[in-house]
Formats: structure tokens, C-alpha cells, sequence
């Protein structure tokens, strides 16, 4: 994990070598035509990477971005109206049952299908009209690392292309090494907090929310932490009550119209005798992790990066292996 996580950087680098002039394809078959609506389908990791694609397009693209519930086609049987609709494939294998039924059934309702996969072998990309693929590399790892990493910046990029967006595209392209930076990033501080407690909360608002939900998936899954992540305007509506001490809170804010909030929020919870872990802002009471100064639209893969690293020393710490967590297999094939 740690070594796959630290690739990220590489793989993002070569994905954008790679895929230009097929991202820059699309992005000018989206402006001649564009979509009624964006519909997002994933699982997992891929799903976390379809939250970021909801903010960053709604408030880029301006188009309604939804999330598909993969049962509807897969379990319930039906069919959806897709009609001028573009609905996003994000998977790391391209091979669980229910996304490739979702797939075929959006096909059938009328939508444009676009993949993002990491295997270029996938039967997802052969249902799809058009394809990203992810490059990556093969992640061994059980957690994945590095395609989500992978995945957000194949959305930015098709999103600064499709939208015109210099500023965007300028910061994508300025990935790599960017990402090398903030996995040198020590959060370690973040350690004597998190090794001793049960429970956190991992919030995040806007563009930022799907690293926190990120965040917290990893911290279940490779350091036996029970970890739930919430935005910091839905943390409050009834999930507040539970922070305490022994209940940390561990927030991640980008520069944007979110981060007072986020900040405010940390304020409050440090008032309450929360331990309260921020990065991307500043309040006192609160522990610091160093971020990077840079655009917010994409702060989410420097945090998703030190992040990381973080959560594999974190389940060393804790005595796991983040290499073999319990009950899982890298590949989820649900129906």
C-alpha cells in the first residue's frame, strides 16, 4: 500500500501523457453537445472519486451531477430515462456484475457511457462509447491508493478540457508535482490521537468531501478504526452529539467558500474538548497538518496523497498490516 500510494505522482503523470488528446476529444464532443444531466455510478473507492465528479462538475460544468444506484438495474430490473444524459463509469477492475448492468442499461435509456478504468482489458470499456483509462498500473494492494488518485485526476482533467478551464487545466497539469510534495507532507502529529481511540469522524464540505469519505474508508479498512465521514454542514444534524473526548475529528479543508466553515466548526469542536485534526485551514485549539497552498479544485488529491500516508502508519501504529486486511479481496464483484 504504502509503496503504491507513493506512485500516485508517476501514474498521474503518465495518465495525462497518455491521454490528451482522447480527454481533449471528448471534452470538445461535451461542449458541442452537452449533457441534460451526469450520472455517476461506481462502488466503493470509485465511488468516493464520483463524489468529488459532483461538485467539481456541478460547480464547473454547471449540470446537474447525480449518483446512480447500481440495484436499480442490477437487482430491481429496470431502466432509467437517460436520454441526452452522459453517465460516468468509475471502476479500478471494470468487472462487478452490477456496474456493468448499470452500464447496459443506461446504454439502453438513451445515455452517452464514458469509463474511467484502470484495466484497459475491462468488459466495461468495451460496453462504453467512450473511454479514459485510468494507467495506474496494477494495484496489488488491497486498499486502493493510487487509481483513486488516478480517478480524480482523470475527472479534473476532463473537466477543465470540457469547460474550457485554463486555471483548471493549468493545476492538473501540475499534478505530479504537486502530489510528490504532499506525500512528503508529515502528518504524524495526527498519531497519538488516532492509534488509542474506537471511533472518528472524518469531515470534509464541497470538493473536499469525497477524500474525507476516502479518508474514513481506509481507516476501517486497513487500521480497524471505526471511522464515518460527514459533510460539516451534515455532521450537525444529530452526529454532532457523539464528538468527545476519545472521539476525534479529523477535518480536511480546501481554499474555497467551504474552508470558513470547516473552520468554524473545528473552533467549536475545540471548545467542546475534541481532539480536532485540521488540514487546509487554521483555528485554535486545533492540531495542524501541513497542506499545500494551491487551488481548491484540486487540494482533494494533495490531501487524498498525505492521507495516505498517514493511514498506513497509522495501522502500523495500531499493530495491523495494512497489506492484509481482514475479510477483504481486491476485486468486489456485487450483484
Amino acid at each position: 500500500m504504502y509503496q503504491e500510494a507513493a506512485s500516485a505522482p508517476e501514474a498521474v503523470a503518465r495518465q495525462l501523457e497518455q491521454n490528451a488528446a482522447r480527454v481533449e476529444a471528448i471534452g470538445a464532443i461535451l461542449r458541442a453537445r452537452p449533457p441534460r444531466v451526469v450520472v455517476t455510478c461506481a462502488r466503493g473507492s470509485s465511488d468516493h472519486a464520483a463524489t468529488y465528479a459532483k461538485y467539481l462538475i456541478e460547480t464547473r460544468a454547471r449540470v446537474l451531477t447525480v449518483s446512480a444506484a447500481p440495484s436499480v438495474s442490477s437487482v430491481y430490473g429496470v431502466d432509467q430515462d437517460l436520454r441526452d444524459g452522459l453517465f460516468i463509469a468509475i471502476s479500478q477492475s471494470g468487472r462487478s456484475p452490477d456496474l456493468l448492468a448499470s452500464v447496459a442499461a443506461a446504454k439502453r435509456s438513451g445515455a452517452t457511457v464514458l469509463a474511467l478504468c484502470n484495466d484497459i482489458e475491462a468488459p466495461l470499456n468495451e460496453l462504453a462509447d467512450h473511454t479514459i483509462p485510468l494507467w495506474a498500473g496494477a494495484e496489488k494492494s488491497i486498499a486502493a491508493t493510487k487509481s483513486y488518485i488516478a480517478s480524480l485526476a482523470a475527472l479534473a482533467h476532463l473537466t477543465a478540457t470540457w469547460t474550457g478551464d485554463g486555471a483548471l487545466l493549468a493545476a492538473v497539469r501540475g499534478l505530479p508535482s504537486a502530489l510528490e510534495l504532499a506525500w512528503q507532507l508529515d502528518w504524524s502529529e495526527a498519531l497519538p490521537v488516532l492509534v488509542p481511540v474506537s471511533h472518528l469522524y472524518v469531515i470534509g464540505r464541497g470538493l473536499g468531501l469525497g477524500v474525507a469519505q476516502e479518508a474514513a474508508l481506509k481507516c476501517k479498512e486497513t487500521c480497524g478504526l471505526h471511522a464515518e465521514a460527514f459533510s460539516g454542514a451534515e455532521v450537525r444534524h444529530g452526529p454532532f452529539a457523539l464528538l468527545g473526548k476519545g472521539f476525534p475529528a479529523l477535518l480536511l479543508a480546501q481554499d474555497d467558500a467551504t474552508r470558513a466553515g470547516l473552520e468554524a466548526l473545528a473552533g467549536e469542536l475545540a471548545g467542546r474538548g475534541v481532539d480536532v485534526l485540521l488540514a487546509g485551514g487554521s483555528t485554535p485549539g486545533a492540531r495542524i497538518l501541513p497542506t499545500l497552498p494551491g487551488p481548491a479544485t484540486v487540494a482533494p488529491l494533495m490531501h487524498a496523497a498525505s492521507a495516505y500516508r498517514l493511514v498506513v502508519n497509522l495501522a502500523i501504529a495500531r499493530g495491523l498490516d495494512p497489506d492484509r486486511p481482514p475479510f477483504l479481496r481486491k476485486v468486489t464483484e456485487t450483484v
